[in-house]
């Protein structure tokens, strides 16, 4: 009786029913729950912050003409305060040469101030970004009409007919993302045998023909966006592979937690962030910066260039696409051993006992 009184003052009981609950299948499951429940917090803070109430914070815009004079002057600075924001002035010589600004993407829009100020003709982008677009068009005449400007707004480089709002490039990409790290799962679970080059060159292999499906189906099914096919696909594939090589790569350094980083990395913050549902000068300062250096901003950038602005094409988002791909697979294959994949190296065959006379 001593002895159970001890294990009983010792917690030994307690310690055992822990033990047995850690060893349990219930001890995964209550983890998940709660990681499950935090993830969703995160999912909809993050959307919710980048995406709800969309501000203006710096919007890069071409000038022309007497922009320089009292009245030029003035209704750009009644401009920036309609909007509450920085209306950062790049000025040009021509219009023709504000217009190559708005190609190369540098600017969102061009001011053209004529009769000292008393006049202005605006030049808005909707395929530069459409609710950048929409808030230009709608508070210059205001601004305007108090200042006793007259203002002509058009808009020089629309979006397609098939994508008014032009949230298509994001979706698209959005599904190339999603679908790239559930591709990387589905053949760690299904096909976990493969050896690490092959583990690459299936991902290769998934992501060529997911995009491929994914542009055929947006431009040549359902007609949405007329795409430049050859580069969308490549830029698909591209970022269908990042991603799941990207998953990959934690899979080897976290094990079977790898979709936490994945999912954080990827859709909590790359996302939001990657300018597609809105237009970078709205975004909040940081994720405006950060979401150039990721895939899904990368691959929206890329996508965006080469649907409205082709000819303009940068190369900034193929080498950070190119950049995370270098990085994730380096880190599969050179700690390809710590990866949970891979076949077992079957153990030598057994010689054959000499008969029995």
């Amino acid at each position: 009786m001593a002895h159970t009184s001890q294990e009983t003052d010792d917690g030994g009981p307690a310690r055992g029913r822990w033990s047995a609950f850690r060893q349990s299948p219930f001890w995964p499951a209550t983890v998940l729950v709660l990681i499950l429940a935090a993830a969703a917090g995160f999912f909809a803070g993050s959307y919710t912050y980048s995406m709800a109430n969309p501000t203006p914070r710096l919007i890069p815009t071409a000038v022309v003409g007497s922009y320089e004079k009292a009245g030029g002057r003035a209704f750009l600075r009644g401009l920036e305060q309609a909007l509450n924001t920085s209306v950062r002035v790049h000025p040009y010589e021509t219009r023709a040469a504000a217009r190559e600004a708005i190609e190369q993407q540098e600017v969102f829009a061009v001011f053209e101030l004529r009769d000292d100020g008393r006049d202005a003709a605006l030049d808005v982008s909707g395929a530069s970004g459409a609710s950048v677009a929409e808030l230009l068009a709608q508070t210059a005449p205001a601004v305007g009409k108090k200042l006793g400007v007259q203002v002509t707004v058009r808009d020089v480089n629309p979006l397609q007919r098939g994508d008014p709002r032009g949230l298509a490039i994001f979706y698209i990409s959005l599904a190339a993302v999603i679908i790239g790290f559930v591709g990387a799962i589905q053949l760690s679970v299904h096909a976990r045998a493969l050896t690490p080059l092959e583990r690459i060159l299936f991902t290769v292999a998934y992501a060529l023909l997911g995009g491929f499906v994914i542009a055929a189906t947006v431009d040549w099914l359902l007609g949405a966006v007329d795409l430049p096919f050859a580069e969308s696909w490549l830029i698909l594939a591209l970022t269908m592979f990042v991603s799941g090589m990207v998953f990959t790569m934690f899979n080897t350094m976290f094990g079977r937690w790898a979709m936490l980083p994945t999912w954080g990395l990827m859709v909590i913050i790359g996302n939001p962030s990657s300018g597609g549902a809105v237009s970078w000068p709205l975004l909040p300062s940081p994720l405006g910066v950060i979401g150039r250096w990721l895939p899904p901003g990368a691959s929206v950038n890329a996508q965006h260039t080469a649907v409205y602005f082709q000819g303009h094409q940068h190369v900034f988002p193929f080498l950070v696409l190119a950049g995370w791909a270098l990085l994730s697979c380096t880190v599969f294959w050179v700690w390809r051993h710590r990866h949970p994949g891979g076949r077992e190296k079957e153990p030598p065959e057994a010689e054959p006992e000499a008969a029995v006379s």
